[in-house]
């Protein structure tokens, strides 16, 4: 356990996890001067079981990194700004990518930075997997793309801006994230079009926006939305005493506004359905 302890004005990264298991950061403070140049706080690559504790970062670029080959996150408790936000990649640039997989963050709060909660693949050829990464109580105040998926990153202009990410994205929540966004821009989802993200969860996600260039907005881009159950989300029962048709209209008529393609899910069951007409695109 790395407790309590205090990393100030480093070159590139303050502190480099590589190869490690079960180590734990808590109560740690970074400081990195606003002069400093590809800062990042806490990175985290080829590790398993990493936990971030109860931490207040302030950096100029990423204020956490996970890197490839990190499993089994759990960040909790951060405090970060300024800086680029929390951040799983970026992933792709380099070929043998390990894969990613099973990342927490929650009850962290990002203040000034020019990202919230982001996913960033490189649009190259190397390919790999990054899965079930989990995004949750997360309040943001004055934030630049708050939520934030970007595989077509590239950064400096070093790569094919028309290329596409071989990055695998898949399982991915972004639940209860609350606060205010500096652009309207709040929600940005740009996905591979080679293999679109798959399984996109958005939860109970409130972020405002009160500038000029208002209101709030989402753009998304080859993302596949998790199925729509509707009985987990719409209230349906599997049973012969309940109407199963408004929940089956209220699930078509959500997939119909959908900007991306949806699947409806009726889990395995006998249902009442007394009379649903579904109609639109």
């Amino acid at each position: 356990m790395v407790q309590p302890i205090t990393l100030r004005d480093r070159k590139q990264f303050h502190a480099n996890v590589l190869g490690c298991k079960s180590i734990t950061f808590e109560h740690v403070t970074v400081s990195a001067p606003k002069v400093s140049t590809n800062t990042d706080g806490i990175d985290i690559m080829r590790s398993d079981g990493v936990k971030i504790i109860d931490t207040d970062i302030k950096t100029v670029y990423d204020c956490i990194l996970i890197g490839d080959g990190a499993k089994n996150m759990d960040i909790t408790g951060v405090t970060s700004g300024p800086g680029h936000g929390i951040s799983i990649g970026s992933l792709g640039k380099f070929s043998n990518n390990e894969p990613v997989e099973g990342i927490k963050v929650s009850k962290c709060t990002l203040t000034d930075t020019s990202n919230g909660v982001r996913i960033k693949t490189w649009a190259s050829e190397f390919p790999g997997i990054a899965s079930n990464m989990y995004f949750e109580d997360i309040i943001v105040k004055n934030v630049s793309f708050p939520v934030l998926i970007d595989q077509k990153y590239c950064p400096w202009n070093k790569c094919k801006m028309d290329a596409e990410s071989n990055f695998k994205l898949s399982n991915i929540s972004f639940k209860n994230i609350h606060g205010t966004a500096e652009p309207p821009e709040v929600v940005k989802l740009v996905c591979s079009g080679i293999f679109p993200c798959k399984n996109v969860k958005l939860v109970d996600v409130d972020i405002m926006f009160s500038g000029p260039d208002g209101p709030a907005k989402s753009e998304s881009m080859q993302a596949q939305a998790a199925a729509l159950d509707v009985i987990s989300k719409f209230g349906g029962k599997a049973d012969l005493n309940t109407d199963f048709s408004r929940s089956l209209l209220d699930a078509w008529k959500e997939a119909c506004g959908s900007t991306t393609p949806s699947t409806i899910l009726i889990p395995e069951g006998t249902y009442l359905l007394s009379q649903a007409t579904l109609e639109g695109p």
